[in-house]
């Protein structure tokens, strides 16, 4: 007898997350080493963790056997400084995706409604689901990017939160700081607007919606070490947010929901602003190659703000196996709607230059 039909709904209707598809797996299926896998699926940072951050976390090691602190005090505290609030006014999570699925415990509740953009982090419908929350999806403007004037209209009394991905993950757009000074202008009290900025650092422009918290708004800022700081794998994410938000985010989570590990060095992470830079250059550079050779080649693609860049390919999951077989992972993006693209990370010189080979290859073949 199954017992899905005694399962929570919501749960069982639910279609899962995928996420990036890992080296070892590649390697075991393909009978290749990990070497020589190339992987550009996840947006991870290919120039690895800040040697301070190593350093602190190596020491760091050795007290495992106690429990980390609970309240990430000093994370926290450092936080708090650098973004001119009060300690009470920031949170951390097991990576930004856990603060976005505490945000739904705290707002959402079947009769309650989520309002963001249609290309947007998977995460928003799946936690809006999970609840038991209407998802609403409002069309991006014909660039790509949010359009914030419609979201506004799309609002309604039972709105609980609006995300504003930026800049927007999977088609890597943004919206500037005037165009979000007019949505907050007129957004209703009753809604918690999340700013959810996981590639702010690789923005060239960027926008302060910190200073809303400041303001006493209704506003969550997420930020993440998994991207530009190069921490995927320890998982810490963090929210600035006001007391009142930080303090349901707080009840709502699991004790000693950040690990020690992942609390030392994020803390290092911050002080190491040269590491930070590189990997900002990194990007940089690799993106221009990547323009390059797609206009030569003649592919559309979306310039972007973000470590990725959304290429299209004609049929993306064919163009994606066929890849994949020849040790490039990227991303398709069916699952998003864009079957016609594929997502790829911008990594270091040597995987963009694999990555951009193998492509020619493949598009030749056409």
């Amino acid at each position: 007898m199954s017992i899905l039909p005694y399962a929570n709904q919501n749960v069982w209707e639910l279609v899962a997350y995928k996420p990036g598809k890992p080296i070892e797996e590649t390697a075991r299926e393909l009978g290749m080493a990990p070497e020589d896998i190339v992987k550009l699926a996840s947006n991870e940072n290919s120039l690895g963790p800040s040697p301070r951050a190593l350093e602190a976390m190596r020491q760091a090691v050795a007290g495992v056997h106690i429990y980390p602190d609970g309240a990430s005090f000093a994370l926290r505290s450092r936080l708090a400084a650098d973004y001119g609030v009060s300690f009470e006014q920031t949170a951390v999570g097991n990576g930004s995706s856990e603060l976005i699925e505490l945000l739904g415990h705290a707002f959402l509740k079947p009769g309650t409604e989520v309002v963001a953009a249609e290309y947007s982090f998977a995460m928003y419908s799946i936690v809006a689901k999970l609840f038991g929350a209407a998802y609403v999806s409002v069309p991006n403007k014909p660039d790509w990017t949010h359009d914030l004037q419609g979201m506004l209209r799309a609002i309604t009394p039972q709105t609980r939160l609006v995300f504003i991905t930026n800049p927007t993950n999977p088609v890597g757009t943004m919206v500037g700081q005037a165009e979000v000074d007019a949505f907050m202008a007129a957004v209703p009290e009753h809604v918690t607007v999340v700013f959810d900025e996981a590639y702010m650092e690789f923005a060239d422009e960027q926008v302060d919606t910190a200073k809303y918290v400041r303001d006493g708004r209704n506003v969550a800022v997420l930020r993440t070490f998994s991207k530009a700081y190069g921490l995927a794998g320890v998982r810490v994410g963090y929210a600035i947010t006001s007391e009142e938000i930080a303090g349901l985010i707080n009840k709502a989570r699991s004790p000693f929901n950040v690990n020690l590990i992942a609390q030392v060095g994020a803390l290092a992470a911050l002080d190491d602003t040269e590491h930070l830079r590189r990997s900002v250059e990194m990007v940089n550079e690799g993106r221009a190659a990547y323009y390059a050779v797609f206009d030569a080649m003649g592919l559309e693609y979306i310039p972007c703000h973000t470590n990725f860049i959304l290429v299209r390919v004609g049929d993306g999951a064919k163009v994606y196996a066929e890849a994949l077989a020849r040790g490039v992972i990227t991303r398709p993006m069916g699952g998003y709607g864009l079957p016609e693209y594929i997502r790829i990370t911008i990594g270091c010189a040597a995987e963009n230059n694999k990555c951009l080979s193998v492509l020619r290859e493949i598009l030749a073949l056409r």
